[in-house]
């Protein structure tokens, strides 16, 4: 029943652009934090930026400021993730995953999706 399914993922060149779109529904949407993740192979999950179900406040991990903007549309029940000046080490798997509150822990969020590829070669 509840579902989040990321898409928007492949493959560009350093300095490229792609732009995440997570699909939500099943749950109420508006009550729900959403949050982007990122895994690279044998690492660990982390991670990459929030938006807030209240007032619709970002949060960016350190790295991707400034070159990453999340956004939501509450009537689409949609968040994307559009992802500017990528780098090599941006590549990995994107995970969206909804929260009562935003949440940089893996634990923490109550749903997750099946995660879609970046692979950003240089």
């Amino acid at each position: 029943e509840v579902q989040l399914v990321e898409s928007g993922g492949g493959a560009v060149q350093a300095g490229g652009s792609l732009r995440l779109s997570c699909a939500a529904s099943g749950f109420t949407f508006d009550d729900y934090a959403i949050a982007w993740f990122r895994q690279a192979p044998g690492k660990e999950r982390e991670g990459v930026s929030c938006i807030t179900s209240s007032d619709g406040n970002t949060f960016y991990e350190d790295s991707v400021k400034g070159r990453f903007t999340i956004s939501r549309d509450n009537a689409k029940k949609t968040v994307n993730l559009q992802m500017n000046s990528l780098k090599p080490e941006d590549s990995g798997v994107y995970f969206c995953a909804a929260s009562v509150v935003c949440t940089w822990y893996t634990e923490t969020p109550d749903y997750w999706g099946q995660g879609t590829q970046v692979t950003v070669s240089s």
